[in-house]
Formats: structure tokens, C-alpha cells, sequence
């Protein structure tokens, strides 16, 4: 349909074309012959003039324009003119002249002079041929007319075929659809010619017609594939999420109410800390496999995943007790998950039930704090809001409270366990250590998840509290255990850094255990060196002059300038894993890290690269001249 749109375009122009070359041909091939036509007349002037002249031989000025007057009578009985003036050289003896009537007096031939000798008179003139050009005048209007018509016509061929042609290839793709719907049946009986029309430019339009359509429908299949599909687990996202919410829910539909389950993977950033980012989207493909599993027992049930630790489970229609049967499958399923991967936990699940008039933002912060409380509980746990509980004034405070309660009763009890992830020199020289990484237990002995705690005591200003207790172990269990041949990395948050109790603590601390503050080195992250540069500076000063020595870790995300790391003098900087990750086929990454340890070393900081997770990754990465690389694949944590 578009060659043949394209065809009928082109045939138009030009037929313009053709007419306006046919038009200015016409109007050349008047000219001139209009033109031959006041040329001859000037002889026929000439030969008058003549018989004027022997019938005459006064010369007298009266006579002459006598002469003049009878000369020009006799002119305009045979001819029109536009101008007619005859002079001798006293002057004027005779004028005549009118405007042009015609559109086309472009045409008319130009004003001729003519000496008349045997008179001593100049005459001028300009002959009217309008007659001549209302002739071409008609003829080009008629032209005009006729084109109009061909047009008009043509126009109406043309609607009256494309329609014949959409119809056939209307029908035509409906006879496919057809018998891709019912491949077995008889769609029409038999194969049709669209309509009668057994054209091949018009086949050949059809199937280009219908590969636009693939095309274009495995476009949007794509399109819709990343706005609303996890590429991940295959899941639909948060997007499709609040888009059922509000479509099946909200609105009018057979689903008057429900129980909503947010299930979060509270070991993903532990895992993808410690066994990398590989070992962590495998964790959650699991994850989102088992959560498949018990769904499936449930056919109305829908399952999302928000976001990257989070799944979100909708059973339509089912009551809370129902939706608390699921959710100790799932506990079930998990716990066996556990122990067959040797994991500290794998996701905690809150439940709250819903109807119609429930707004999505609030549901969501009601399962969020049933998650907050089944982390407080045994491993891999659920919790249910009941009516109660919503109703209740603490709801809101319930997850903090229970939260509260465990990170204290961790404190008092000092129940701390503590890994060791080494970090392995690129060359022989280079000192590196081994960081000291904290998991934390509850009163029946169990893990909690570790990424919720911190975030949890960092909400609840819990955490200075907890970097006390992490410090305290370090030093103990390094004393205890005689290792002070090694060096320690210990982490210490930057709401610690900012607090003076702690600062003056953790001084008097390091005072008391000289042996082992030489062997402590102390990781901070860029951005919280960055929230108090002057702080910062003062802490970095007087770690320097206990003997203990300072890694800035998580660099390259907040791109610090250099000249803040010459004034703080850190010992160490930790590219952030954003940098490290498939470093070995990351060109950018790979010049933008080779700049960054060039001008380290210049300062005299040693660098180090944190989750290496494969070995050519650990080979590129000392190829660049890092000093140290720490990782799944280097050395995965072990008890301390």
C-alpha cells in the first residue's frame, strides 16, 4: 500500500509538471509569434508611409500633422494598438495610448520605433493583441479545467481502490488470525483470495503489512517485558503491583478482600558482601522459586517482587487464618533452604489483611512492620497484624519496640559473633589485613539478619551502642587469642564518628591496649567522612596517634577530591564494588581505577578492590596495581 500511495504521489507530480512545462511552451510559442507579427506590420508602416510621401511634398508644420492625423486614421482601421505616436522634429503631431486589458499583456511584443524618411517622421507603437491573448487565455483555462477534472476523478479511483484494497487486506488478516486461533478448525473453509483481487504488488503489501505487525507486537512485548517484568526472577514488579492493586482491588471486582504478604530477603547484602553478587542473585532466584512453589497451591494468588529484597503475595478472598497456613509453608520451605546452603537466614514474612477501602500506602507500612517483628523472632519467621493490633494506637511502634527489645538484650548480653574475611596482597610487600565482619544472635541463640539489625539500630540511635560492642569483641577476642602478628579492619558508622562520648571512649580504649591498636585498622565510609570533614580529620588524627591506622572505604561513590584525602591522610582507600564488578570487560572502570591508584600511591595510600568474585577479575585488578583484593573468590569469611 505504500509503493502503490508512493506510485500514485509520483505520477501526479508529474503530471504538475508536464502541465506547467505545457503552459510556458504555449506562452513562449505566443511571443514570438506575436513578436513575428509586429515586426511585419513595422513593413507594412514603412510601405504607407511611402504612398503618403509621393502623394504629398509640402512642408508645411499644418500639412504634416494633416499627414500625421490621416496616417494614423489609416493605421487603426487595419490594426489595435496600446500606443500610437508620430513626431517630427518640431515636436508631438500626433498620441494615442490605453492601458492593457489582458492578465497575459506580458506577452504582447515590445514598443517599436520607426523612421519614416520620406515623411521625416518617427512613429512609435505598440500593438493590442488582446484578441490573440484571450485566445490563449480560454485555451489555458480550459486546460486548467480539464486538469482539475482528471484530478478529481483520479482522487475518486483512487479512494474507491485503496478501500477495495484495505477491505481485502482487512480480510485477509483476519483469515490469519483466524487460523492462528483455531489452527485446527476450517476459518473459512478454505483459503480465500482477498476480495476477488489476485494482485502480487497487493500480496506482497499484505505481507509486508503483517511483518510491521510481528515486528511492532514483539516490540511492545519487549517494551512491557522491562517496564513491568523482573528480569531477574521473572516476576512482575512494583509497577504492575500498584497497577493490579489499583485495578483488581480498588475497583469494582470479584476480589472484596484479602491478605497482603511482604516476604524480604534479609540476608541478600550479607550474602552479596561475603559471597558476591553472583552467589546473591542466585540466592534470590531460589528465593522467588520457593515463594512459587506454596503460591501454587493458591491459583488466585499473585506474587510480585517490589524491589531487590523484597516479594510482595496477594491471596485474594482468603482470611487471615488461611494466609497464616501459607506463611508457615513458607517458613518451612526456608528453613530447609537454610541448611542445605548454610545460611544464617533467608527471609522473614509480615502479613496484614486488607478490603476495598484499604490505601495501598498504608497496607504496605502495615506489612513492613509485620516484617520488623518476625526479624525479632526465630529464624525465618512470620508475623500477622491482627484487627487488634491496626486498631491499636502502637501499631506504628510495635516493629521499633520489638526491635528495641532485641538490640538491647544483644547489648547486655554481649551476644556477638565474629568472621574474618581476609584481604590478599598483590605483591609481597604490600600490608594489607583481614576484616572483622559481626553477626548477631538473639536470646535462643539464633542469627538475626544482620543488614536489619544495623539498619535497625541506626533508626532506633542504637548504633554507637553497637560499634562499642563490636570494638570491644575485636580487641578481646584478638588479645585473648594472642594474634597480634595480624592486622584487623574494623567497621565504625559515621553516626559513631560524629558523637564525642564515643570519641573520647574509643581514645581511652586504644590507650589501654597499645598492642592491639597497632594492629587495628579502621574502616569508615567515604560519605560519613564527608558529613563532618573537621570531625573526621580529628578522628583520623587521633587513631594516627594511638598506632592505629585508617581505611576509607566505599571510594569512588560520593568522588571525594583527592586533595581532602592528602590533608586527612588515610592509610587505605577501598574502591567502592561498583568499580571492582566485571572489571575485567569494563574498559571505563578500568582507566578510571588506574588514575585512582596512581594518584593514591602518589599520596602514599595503598588501595584495595572489595568484591573479587572471579579470577579475572583478581587478575585485572592486579594488573592495575592494586594493593590488595578481598572477595568471594580471594577467601570467604571464617570464625575469628
Amino acid at each position: 500500500m505504500y509503493k502503490f500511495s508512493k506510485l500514485l504521489f509520483k505520477n501526479s507530480l508529474i503530471a504538475a509538471l508536464f502541465f506547467l512545462v505545457f503552459c510556458f511552451a504555449v506562452l513562449f510559442f505566443v511571443k514570438n509569434d506575436l513578436s513575428e507579427q509586429s515586426n511585419q506590420h513595422q513593413y507594412a508602416i514603412l510601405a504607407l508611409s511611402e504612398q503618403l510621401a509621393q502623394s504629398s511634398s509640402a512642408n508645411d508644420s499644418s500639412v504634416n500633422k494633416e499627414i500625421a492625423k490621416s496616417l494614423a486614421i489609416l493605421l487603426k482601421k487595419s490594426n489595435q494598438y496600446l500606443l500610437l505616436s508620430i513626431r517630427d522634429n518640431t515636436g508631438s503631431l500626433y498620441n494615442s495610448q490605453k492601458k492593457p486589458s489582458s492578465y497575459l499583456s506580458f506577452i504582447f511584443p515590445e514598443k517599436q520605433s520607426v523612421r519614416l524618411n520620406g515623411l521625416a517622421f518617427t512613429l512609435e507603437y505598440q500593438l493590442d493583441l488582446s484578441k490573440q491573448t484571450g485566445l490563449v487565455n480560454n485555451i489555458l483555462i480550459a486546460l486548467f479545467i480539464l486538469a482539475i477534472t482528471f484530478t478529481v476523478l483520479a482522487s475518486v479511483l483512487n479512494y474507491r481502490l485503496q478501500s477495495k484494497v484495505l477491505k481485502a487486506i482487512s480480510s485477509q488478516i483476519k483469515h490469519d488470525l483466524d487460523e492462528i486461533n483455531n489452527p485446527e478448525g476450517d476459518s473459512f473453509g478454505k483459503s480465500k483470495k482477498t476480495n476477488g483481487l489476485d494482485i502480487p504488488e497487493l500480496k506482497e503489501g499484505i505481507a509486508e503489512i503483517k511483518a510491521l505487525m510481528s515486528e511492532q507486537l514483539k516490540n511492545s512485548t519487549s517494551l512491557e517485558m522491562e517496564a513491568y517484568v523482573d528480569h531477574l526472577t521473572g516476576l512482575e514488579n512494583r509497577n504492575r503491583f500498584v497497577q493490579f492493586y489499583e485495578e483488581q482491588i480498588t475497583q469494582e471486582s470479584p476480589i472484596n478482600f484479602g491478605v497482603l504478604l511482604i516476604t524480604r530477603c534479609s540476608e541478600l547484602q550479607t550474602i552479596n558482601q561475603v559471597h558476591g553478587y553472583h552467589e546473591g542473585d542466585t540466592y534470590i532466584t531460589n528465593v522467588a522459586d520457593l515463594i512459587k512453589a506454596a503460591i501454587s497451591k493458591h491459583p488466585r494468588g499473585k506474587l510480585f517482587r517490589l524491589n531487590s529484597s523484597d516479594f510482595a503475595t496477594i491471596l485474594p478472598n482468603e482470611k487471615i487464618k488461611q494466609a497464616e497456613v501459607y506463611a508457615q509453608e513458607l517458613t518451612q520451605e526456608f528453613n530447609q533452604y537454610q541448611q542445605a546452603e548454610d545460611l544464617d537466614s533467608v527471609a522473614f514474612t509480615g502479613l496484614v489483611f486488607f478490603d476495598k477501602t484499604k490505601p495501598l500506602g498504608e497496607l504496605l507500612a502495615l506489612a513492613d512492620t509485620g516484617v520488623s517483628v518476625a526479624q525479632t523472632k526465630s529464624n525465618n519467621s512470620w508475623y500477622s497484624l491482627k484487627d487488634t493490633d491496626i486498631i491499636s494506637s502502637n501499631v506504628t511502634n510495635t516493629g521499633n519496640q520489638n526491635w528495641r527489645q532485641e538490640i538491647d538484650s544483644v547489648i547486655e548480653g554481649q551476644r556477638i559473633a565474629l568472621l574474618l574475611q581476609p584481604i590478599q596482597p598483590s605483591g609481597r610487600n604490600n600490608k594489607v589485613y583481614s576484616e572483622v565482619l559481626a553477626r548477631f544472635l538473639n536470646s535462643n541463640d539464633e542469627m538475626l539478619p544482620t543488614a536489619s539489625f544495623i539498619a535497625m539500630a541506626e533508626k532506633l540511635d542504637k548504633i554507637v551502642a553497637v560499634d562499642k560492642l563490636i570494638i570491644d569483641s575485636a580487641i578481646n577476642e584478638i588479645v585473648n587469642k594472642n594474634m597480634l602478628e595480624n592486622s584487623f579492619g574494623i567497621n565504625i558508622s559515621a553516626r559513631s564518628i560524629n558523637d564525642e562520648h564515643f570519641m573520647i571512649w574509643l581514645e581511652r580504649k586504644l590507650l589501654r591496649e597499645p598492642a592491639a591498636a597497632s594492629r587495628l585498622v579502621f574502616e569508615i565510609t567515604e560519605f560519613g567522612l564527608q558529613q563532618n570533614i573537621k570531625t573526621g580529620k580529628r578522628l583520623v588524627e587521633m587513631l594516627h596517634r594511638v598506632g592505629a591506622r585508617v581505611t576509607v572505604e566505599r571510594f569512588g561513590v560520593g568522588l571525594t577530591s583527592f586533595k581532602f584525602f592528602r590533608d586527612l591522610t588515610p592509610d587505605y582507600i577501598k574502591m567502592d564494588s561498583s568499580y571492582t564488578r566485571d572489571i575485567d570487560d569494563d574498559k571505563n572502570n578500568q582507566y578510571f581505577l588506574r588514575l585512582m591508584v596512581d594518584l593514591a600511591h602518589r599520596l602514599g595510600i595503598n588501595v584495595l578492590a572489595e568484591s573479587v568474585e572471579t579470577q579475572e577479575e583478581k587478575h585485572t585488578l592486579e594488573k592495575l596495581f592494586i594493593d590488595g583484593c578481598q572477595g568471594f573468590y580471594v577467601g570467604k569469611p571464617a570464625p575469628l
